[in-house]
């Protein structure tokens, strides 16, 4: 009566707090979701949340599921981890780079999380590499790559784990604090504060102000995200950043932020793997647990296609 597809979907029912972001969570439409929960619903002869809540409510039914979700699940994971250890599949090198200044908020809890179920697989992030992350994937130099930027490779996969808007940054005495979103032409006599990484890298340039033929008035870098938000606050510039390396500094209104765009300026964050190593199961469980972690730290990303 009751499946694990019914328990994965109330848990991303209640921590999306949505049937639209629920829907989006376990790559089901809006329809097809909604159809499903209510055969459960059927099933079981009662209701398990109160429709056109937002967050959802639960009800006592709903609550005892999900209960269950949170038993059941993780040791359905950890089972498929056991066998995997049994089929010799344990043993293993995770070296990755991260093409992504803030990216550390998520992805430290993910490697914690790892190295607590797969203790055999050797898990580093190399300091002080003067090459290209990505080609040194494909010389195996590296196992895997975090990168928003991929390059057509030869044997190297592209694994999305989730997508993420740009915004802009500004103090709260700016006079674009009170936009709902900017034009390129509204930066023309800002300075720009970005981390110190080529233009090229940056969606800031390549899909909002280079289209449109816009440069900044001047631009500077800053190597920490606090170093950003501590410029932007005392309006010594402004900054484009992914919208959960933003959340601490809006919650705290230390900063407010606007759209890139009308429709904003929505990028995809990828795990860069080699082909042949796809069929790791570590490997397969790491990418597995990245998306999951990201989504349980993370404000305001979506579930990449």
């Amino acid at each position: 009566m009751i499946e694990f597809r019914h328990l994965r979907t109330l848990l991303a029912l209640r921590d999306t707090g949505s049937l639209v972001e629920a829907a989006e969570r376990v790559h089901l439409t809006q329809s097809a979701l909604s159809h499903q929960l209510k055969d459960l619903e059927e099933r079981l002869d009662c209701p398990l949340f109160l429709r056109k809540t937002r967050p959802v409510q639960f009800t006592r039914a709903g609550q005892r599921l999900l209960g269950l979700a949170e038993q059941v699940l993780p040791q359905i994971r950890n089972a498929e981890r056991d066998i995997a250890r049994m089929a010799g599949g344990e043993q293993g090198r995770l070296h990755m780079a991260i093409e992504c200044h803030s990216c550390f908020q998520w992805l430290m809890p993910t490697i914690d999380h790892f190295r607590d179920h797969w203790p055999e697989v050797e898990v580093d992030i190399p300091a002080g590499q003067h090459f290209d992350p990505l080609p040194a994937l494909a010389r195996e130099q590296l196992d895997l790559v975090i990168t928003a930027d991929p390059q057509p490779l030869p044997r190297i996969h592209y694994e999305p784990l989730f997508r993420y808007e740009s915004l802009l940054a500004v103090a709260r005495q700016h006079p674009l604090a009170d936009k709902r979103h900017v034009v390129p032409e509204d930066l023309i006599d800002q300075i720009l504060i970005t981390y110190p990484v080529e233009h090229s890298k940056l969606d800031v340039f390549t899909r909002f102000l280079e289209p449109a033929g816009i440069h900044p008035r001047e631009t500077r870098t800053a190597e920490l995200t606090m170093m950003m938000m501590q410029l932007v606050a005392s309006e010594r510039g402004v900054c484009a950043l992914p919208n959960w390396a933003l959340t601490e500094y809006l919650e705290k209104d230390y900063v407010k932020a606007c759209s890139l765009g009308r429709d904003g300026v929505w990028g995809t964050l990828y795990a860069a793997v080699r082909v042949d190593q796809m069929s790791q199961v570590w490997m397969s469980d790491f990418l597995r647990t990245a998306r999951e972690t990201s989504f349980s730290v993370l404000n305001g990303i979506r579930p990449a296609g």
